[in-house]
């Protein structure tokens, strides 16, 4: 019993602030009558691809490395869903074509919260992420450098790969969405900002 009150009293600091202020302002700014309409970031997935390295055994335990220290939670290596033999790849054969995590609960939020406060502001020349939201109001973002998280030693760096950093939110529609992000910090890029 008391690891459960321990536990409880620990809560990541972006859950609590969600609970406790975000769910409030989000149903007054956004006009909802109820306060299950409020949108709420369901789970994180984090994923890399091996791209043209799938078969270099090395590569992919860097991926697995680097996945492992920034998300704090074991990877999953994924195989190719169908054959496409110009990229020489066979449905659920051979090596992974990437590798995920999917993150929910307390590390979603701690993640989310070393993302936004430590990672993206160590971007280099860092303008805002992009504003496009998918059709069900998910958010993806894209890292070309996974150098940017201080969980990696530079070492760990050598091998440069990027990521692919996917919200789904459960929403009304995509402003929804970006509001709730907006609360949890994710700087988006201003209008006449893109280069």
């Amino acid at each position: 019993m008391a690891k459960a009150t321990a536990t409880a009293s620990t809560a990541p600091r972006l859950k609590a602030l969600y609970q406790s202020q975000y769910v409030k302002e989000l149903q007054a700014e956004l006009n909802l009558g109820n306060v299950h309409q409020v949108p709420k970031l369901e789970k994180i997935t984090v994923s890399v691809g091996t791209g043209k390295s799938k078969e270099d055994k090395r590569h992919l335990e860097t991926v697995k490395n680097t996945l492992t220290k920034v998300t704090g939670q074991a990877p999953v290596e994924r195989l190719a869903k169908k054959s496409i033999a110009s990229f020489k790849i066979r449905a659920k054969m051979g090596a992974p074509v990437g590798v995920s995590v999917t993150l929910r609960g307390a590390r979603m939020y701690e993640f989310l919260d070393r993302l936004v406060n430590v990672s993206l502001p160590r971007v280099r020349d860092f303008h805002g992420v992009g504003t496009k939201f998918d059709k069900g109001g998910n958010y993806n973002l894209g890292l070309t450098d996974q150098s940017i998280f201080t969980e990696l030693t530079f070492e760990e760096t050598q091998v440069i790969h990027g990521m692919q950093i996917t919200f789904v939110i459960k929403n009304e529609d995509a402003a929804h969405s970006r509001a709730l992000l907006e609360k949890f910090g994710l700087p988006f890029e201003k209008e006449g900002d893109r280069r």
